[in-house]
């Protein structure tokens, strides 16, 4: 018998926080159900299977990580809000492992619910919005926003996986690649009449 109050948000809850503690690849039906004390069946009235599952992980991690970020860039322009920004980015993906994955890889998510899904689209409008002091102008605008999650992300995911053994701190290198990637932004270089569009 399905416990009472059992809600799609409690079952997505219940698999976000399994995906933090084994990762994401290990979520089950089966294990979200043992965690939430119900029979695999229950779940399905609620979620239509795994694949729905980790899309509802992946707009619930989206939401929760585009409010942290809106919350840390609040009131900063340049570089105190590219700093701002990255920091809540990276505080995010350590503090939830597993939601953090579901928002980086391409999941099936049900056209409803991401039409009701705020997260996405504010996540890309704060991203943009961060970059107004950089003055950049598309197609360069694109390629910056490119250029930063994939730095956020390539560290992130190396620092996950204990690539960095060098005695320097990642902390120390942390703070350089900011300092890096601002004054790129600031000189961003000008286009070669062979880039491609």
């Amino acid at each position: 018998m399905a416990r009472a109050g059992l809600t799609a948000d409690r079952v997505t809850l219940a698999g976000a926080e399994l995906a933090d503690q084994v990762g994401l690849d290990h979520v089950t039906m089966s294990a979200v159900a043992r965690r939430l004390g119900v029979k695999d069946a229950s779940l399905y009235v609620h979620v239509r299977g795994l694949e729905d599952l980790r899309g509802r992980i992946a707009l619930l991690a989206a939401d929760e990580k585009t409010i942290r970020i809106a919350e840390a860039t609040a009131g900063r322009a340049g570089k105190d809000a590219l700093v701002a920004f990255a920091n809540a980015y990276r505080t995010y993906a350590h503090d939830h492992p597993g939601r953090y994955t579901a928002t980086q890889i391409p999941i099936q998510i049900d056209p409803e619910l991401l039409a009701r899904a705020t997260g996405p689209q504010r996540a890309v409008d704060l991203t943009y919005g961060m970059l107004r002091a950089y003055a950049l102008d598309e197609p360069d605008l694109t390629d910056a926003v490119r250029l930063i999650r994939s730095t956020l992300h390539g560290f992130i995911s190396l620092e996950a996986a204990g690539g960095f053994a060098h005695a320097r701190t990642p902390e120390a290198s942390w703070v350089r690649c900011l300092d890096a990637l601002h004054t790129l932004l600031e000189r961003w270089p000008a286009p070669q009449e062979s880039d491609p569009t």
